[in-house]
């Protein structure tokens, strides 16, 4: 059976935004060469710029694609659990874990802001995991679980620790035993946000 063209649209991109994730997980956005990228996907330096525009707008669809992965992978280690408590402390563990993985931590963190400028990366996180996690906040302030507090001020407070706890771990030698220091260290916070 024959794709249709717009079938055919969407496989070549997902086949570019794959192989560039590779690329750029391991290279580094800088030193990924556009043409590289191209060859590995089978696809055309055109069919790259026509779908994306530029080297930019794949990293951009890529950051995005990386972005949405953890969000799913937090959702569903939040999911495992009935308890809100439970439910917050798995998902917050779920995006560190996640995001200090090799194939997402360089993407996620560190060429993110670089490449696509700190406004529109801060903008990306806070449609994405930022949103996820003050709609959790929110639901549990509501519900009695928090103490009084200012939602939007403990979603940034605990977006930038977990985000500096992912560049943290990525540096220490044991990140195993860093990720369970991390565990520990986040569910001592978060409880003292907890009213019942």
């Amino acid at each position: 059976m024959k794709m249709s063209k717009a079938e055919q649209k969407q496989q070549t991109m997902q086949k570019l935004i794959e192989v560039a994730r590779e690329m750029f997980s391991k290279k580094g956005y800088a030193d990924a060469a556009m043409e590289d990228i191209v060859k590995q996907a089978g696809v055309t330096r055109g069919a790259l710029y026509h779908n994306f525009g530029s080297k930019e707008g794949l990293f951009e669809a890529v950051l995005a694609s990386v972005q949405q992965e953890i969000g799913e992978r937090v959702e569903a280690e939040a999911a495992k659990s009935e308890e809100p408590w439970q439910q917050l402390i798995l998902g917050c563990l779920a995006f560190v874990s996640s995001a200090v993985e090799h194939r997402n931590k360089r993407i996620l963190l560190i060429d993110g802001p670089a490449v696509i400028g700190w406004e529109k990366w801060r903008r990306m996180d806070e449609e994405n995991s930022m949103r996820h996690l003050r709609e959790q906040l929110q639901t549990m302030q509501e519900q009695g679980y928090l103490r009084p507090v200012s939602i939007d001020a403990l979603t940034h407070l605990l977006s930038g620790a977990m985000n500096e706890a992912v560049l943290w771990i990525s540096e220490t030698p044991d990140q195993e035993k860093s990720l369970e220091e991390i565990s520990a260290a986040m569910t001592l916070l978060l409880e003292g946000y907890r009213s019942k």
